[in-house]
C-alpha cells in the first residue's frame, strides 16, 4: 500500500512538472520564468535601449577615386566601427563619399539607400545619382554600404540582428560625423572642408525607415527628406515585401516565430516611437509607386503632422518607387528643403 501511494505521489509531480514548464513557456516573455532565464542579446537593439546606448565615432579612411568631376569628387571610403556597440568585433562597412570642388565650407548629406539585391550590388548603389546632384550643387554627400554590401565585410547570420546593425551603422555615422574637424577622412583635396555644423539625412524606401527609425532613437534634430519611406510597424514592415519568387518569406517567417518567443516586436518598431522625432521633415512619395504604397506616406504625414512634427508632404502624380517621371522635381524640392535650413 505505502509503494503504491509513494508511486502514485511521483507520477503526480511529473505530472504538475511538465504542466508548468508547459505554461510557462507559453507565458508572454514578461512573465515567463522559463524564457527569462533564457539568452536574449538582441534586447540591446530596442529602439529605447539604443538611443541611451554609448556610441563611439568610427576610424574613417578613404581609397580609390571613384570618379573625378569638373564639379566634385567621389571616393570610396571605409569606416571601421563595432556595429554591435560593444567594442569587441569590428567591422569594415564600404560607401561613397563625394566632395565638392570649391573653398567650401559645406554642408554633409547623409545618404541611406533602399533595398537592392547583395548578389548586383555595386558600392554606392541607391545613393549614386541623388548623390552627385547634391555634390554638383555643394553638398558633401557619404553614402555607407552597409555589412554584406560593396565591398563592406560579412554580416552577422541572425537576420534580425543584421537588421538592426543597419541602425548602429547609420548612428556611429552620424556619431563620426558630428565630430569631423577640418579633413578626418585623409582626402587628397585642400577643398574639402565640412561647415562644422549642417548634418542632413536623406533616406529612400527602406532607407527612409532606418532615417526614421535613427531619428527616433537619436532624437537628433537632422533635416530630413524621405523618398518612400517603409513606415509600417515591424515585423509587417517586412513581411509586406516577402511575396517575390523562392521560398515567399518561409524561412523569413521561421526565424519571426522564433523571435517573437523571447523578444517584443513593439520594442524594435518605428510606430511605437513617432513621438521621439523632432527633426524636420521632408516627405515624398509617387502616386503610382508599386513597392511602397501611397497610403503608408499618407498615414505617416498625418501621424507626424499631429504630433507637432514640422513635415511638408510632396506627393507625384504617375510616380513610381524611383520618382519617375518626377525625379528633377524631387530633387529640386529636396535641395530647396536642405539650403533653407542651412545654419
Amino acid at each position: 500500500m505505502r509503494k503504491s501511494i509513494y508511486y502514485l505521489l511521483i507520477t503526480i509531480t511529473f505530472i504538475l512538472i511538465g504542466w508548468f514548464a508547459n505554461t510557462a513557456y507559453h507565458l508572454p516573455r514578461n512573465s515567463n520564468p522559463i524564457a527569462q532565464t533564457r539568452p536574449t542579446p538582441l534586447d540591446k537593439y530596442t529602439i529605447e535601449n539604443l538611443g541611451s546606448a554609448k556610441v563611439d565615432p568610427a576610424k574613417f579612411e578613404t581609397g580609390k577615386v571613384l570618379k573625378d568631376d569638373p564639379k566634385f569628387t567621389s571616393y570610396e571610403f571605409f569606416m571601421s566601427f563595432d556595429p554591435s556597440l560593444s567594442d569587441k568585433n569590428v567591422k569594415r562597412v564600404s560607401g561613397v563619399l563625394n566632395v565638392p570642388k570649391g573653398k567650401g565650407p559645406f554642408p554633409i548629406v547623409v545618404m541611406l539607400r533602399g533595398f537592392v539585391k547583395a548578389e548586383t550590388y555595386f558600392v554606392g548603389q541607391g545613393t549614386q545619382r541623388a548623390g552627385e546632384v547634391f555634390a554638383q550643387s555643394g553638398f558633401i554627400t557619404i553614402a555607407p554600404d552597409f555589412l554584406g554590401y560593396g565591398d563592406s565585410d560579412s554580416q552577422v547570420n541572425d537576420v534580425f540582428e543584421s537588421r538592426f546593425q543597419t541602425l548602429t551603422t547609420a548612428m556611429v555615422l552620424l556619431k563620426s560625423v558630428e565630430v569631423l574637424k577640418g579633413d578626418p577622412l585623409k582626402v587628397v583635396s585642400n577643398d574639402f572642408k565640412f561647415d562644422g555644423k549642417n548634418i542632413f539625412i536623406w533616406g529612400h524606401s527602406n532607407g527612409g525607415q532606418i532615417a526614421l527609425t535613427t531619428l527616433e532613437i537619436t532624437q537628433g534634430t537632422y533635416p530630413t527628406v524621405l523618398w518612400a519611406p517603409v513606415s509600417k510597424p515591424f515585423p509587417f514592415s517586412i513581411l509586406y515585401f516577402t511575396d517575390s519568387p523562392g521560398d515567399y518569406g518561409k524561412s523569413l517567417r521561421k526565424e519571426l516565430a522564433k523571435f517573437e518567443k523571447d523578444y517584443d516586436t513593439d520594442l524594435y518598431s518605428i510606430h511605437k516611437y513617432f513621438d521621439r522625432i523632432k527633426a524636420p521633415i521632408n516627405l515624398n512619395q509617387g502616386t503610382k509607386d508599386e513597392n511602397v504604397p501611397q497610403a503608408w506616406s499618407d498615414l505617416l504625414y498625418t501621424t507626424l503632422k499631429d504630433l507637432k512634427v514640422d513635415i511638408k508632404y510632396h506627393f507625384y502624380s504617375e510616380a513610381d518607387h524611383n520618382m519617375q517621371p518626377s525625379w528633377n522635381q524631387a530633387i529640386a524640392n529636396a535641395l530647396n528643403f536642405y539650403k533653407k535650413h542651412i545654419q
